[in-house]
C-alpha cells in the first residue's frame, strides 16, 4: 500500500487498531476491533465517528458563481440561501452522472464536497469549464469528520453548542471556545451518509487528530470504519457513486429525479442549460427510460452482493444488483439495483442468481430504515 495516500487521522486509526484497506487511493479503516456489525448497531443506537477526509473539499468563487455552477449541475443553486446545503450531480453531455456532491452557499463563495475517487476529475471538470472566469481551489489542508447517530447532537452540544441550532442540510462556521482547540474554526453541516441525525465537520488538517480524540473521549462515541459506513448508507437507501450510479446512468434511471430542481426542468425559470439536459429532461417528462433503481429485501437469509444478476420466474435476466448485504437494523439481507421498468413496482417478485441458485427477493421502498434527520 506504499503508493496510497493517508488522511490526517492515519496514525490515530493505527493507534485504535483499525484494519486498514485501500480505498479511493487512500489507506482507510474498514473496521476497528468492535467489528462491522457492532459498529453499525452502535451508530444506529448512539453515535459514531467516521474519518471522511479522503473526500474532496473544493471552493468555487467569483462573479456570478451560482449561475456558473448551474451550467454543470441540474440543481437550483441560484436560489440556494446563504448557509444552505444542497445535493447535486455533475452530468455529462450524454446525460450520465459524472459524480454526486454536496453544495453549500458559503456567502461569498460555494463550498463543494465531492467523492474521493472522483475529486481529481471533478477538479479538472470545474477548471476546464469555469477556470477562466472563477477561482477553484482544492482544500487539501483540511480534514473532514462525520459524527452520526441519534446521540450526535448531545455530543455536539458539549463541543460547539451553537452548531446544534442547525437543521438538516444547513451549514455554518464556528470558532471553538474551550479546551485544547480553543480558537479553532470548524465548518459544520447537519448532514451525513447514514440516515441518522448528525454533523459533518471540516477542520484544519493539523487539528484533526485532537478533534477526533476529543469526540472519541465522549461516552456515546465509537470510531466507525468503512464497512459499517457502507451498510448504514445501504439501509438508508443512499447511492454510492461507481456502484449505484455512474457515467452510464442518468439521474432519472438512478431514481434521483428529485436532484433536478424544479427551476431547472421544463417550464422552470432556468430550464436546462446543464450537460445532457435534453435527454435528462425528456426522461423526466416522458418517463420512457428503460430501467430504474429500486430496493430489494431478500426472502431468505443469504446476502445478495453487488454484481448478482436479477431474473424473473422463468430465468430471464431483468437487471443487476449494484449494492447488497445484510442489514443489521432489519435483521435481513437488503439490496439496491436496476430492473427493467415493468418490474419496478413495489412488492414485485424477482430472483437473484447466487452461486447457481435463484434467491427470491421483493422490490421494496427505500430507505429501508426510517431516517432520523433533524428538521427542527
Amino acid at each position: 500500500m506504499s503508493d496510497l495516500k493517508q488522511t490526517p487521522l492515519y496514525s490515530l486509526h493505527v493507534e485504535l487498531r483499525a484494519k486498514m484497506v485501500p480505498f479511493a487511493g487512500y489507506e482507510m479503516p474498514v473496521q476497528y476491533p468492535l467489528g462491522v456489525k457492532k459498529e453499525h448497531e452502535h451508530t444506529r443506537a448512539q453515535c459514531g465517528l467516521f474519518d471522511v477526509s479522503h473526500m474532496g473539499q473544493i471552493t468555487v468563487s467569483g462573479d456570478g458563481v451560482a449561475e456558473a455552477l448551474e451550467t454543470l449541475i441540474p440543481a437550483d443553486i441560484v436560489g440556494l440561501a446563504p448557509g444552505a446545503q444542497r445535493y447535486g450531480l455533475f452530468t455529462s453531455t450524454e446525460g450520465g452522472i459524472l459524480d454526486d456532491l454536496m453544495i453549500v452557499n458559503a456567502d461569498d463563495h460555494f463550498y463543494l464536497v465531492v467523492n474521493a475517487a472522483c475529486k481529481e476529475q471533478d477538479l479538472a471538470h470545474l477548471r476546464a469549464n469555469l477556470g477562466e472566469t472563477h477561482s477553484i481551489e482544492l482544500l487539501d489542508d483540511r480534514a473532514l469528520l462525520a459524527l452520526q447517530g441519534p446521540k450526535a447532537a448531545e455530543v455536539m452540544e458539549r463541543l460547539c453548542p451553537k452548531a446544534c441550532e442547525l437543521v438538516f442540510m444547513q451549514h455554518s462556521r464556528f470558532t471553538l471556545a474551550e479546551g485544547e482547540l480553543a480558537g479553532e474554526e470548524i465548518w459544520v453541516s447537519r448532514s451525513g451518509y447514514t440516515g441518522e441525525d448528525g454533523f459533518e465537520i471540516s477542520v484544519a488538517a493539523d487539528a484533526a487528530e485532537a478533534l477526533a480524540k476529543q469526540l472519541l473521549a465522549e461516552p456515546e462515541v465509537e470510531a466507525i470504519g468503512l464497512g459499517a459506513r457502507d451498510s448504514l448508507r445501504l439501509e438508508a437507501g443512499l447511492c454510492l457513486y461507481g456502484h449505484d450510479m455512474d457515467a452510464e446512468t442518468t439521474p432519472v434511471e438512478a431514481g434521483l429525479i428529485w436532484a433536478i430542481s424544479k427551476p431547472r426542468r421544463h417550464g422552470g425559470e432556468r430550464a436546462g442549460g446543464f450537460p445532457g439536459a435534453d435527454l435528462i429532461l425528456h426522461q423526466v417528462d416522458a418517463k420512457d427510460h428503460s430501467r430504474k433503481r429500486v430496493g430489494f429485501v431478500a426472502q431468505g437469509r443469504a446476502p445478495v452482493r453487488e454484481g448478482a444478476s436479477l431474473v424473473d420466474a422463468d430465468g430471464n435476466e431483468i437487471g443487476k444488483v449494484t449494492s447488497g448485504g445484510f442489514g443489521p437494523s432489519l435483521g435481513k439481507p437488503v439490496a439496491m439495483g436496476y430492473v427493467e421498468r415493468e418490474y419496478e413496482a413495489i412488492d414485485t417478485q424477482v430472483y437473484a442468481e447466487v452461486r447457481g441458485k435463484k434467491l427470491p427477493m421483493v422490490v421494496t421502498k427505500t430507505p429501508f430504515v426510517t431516517p432520523g434527520y433533524y428538521r427542527g
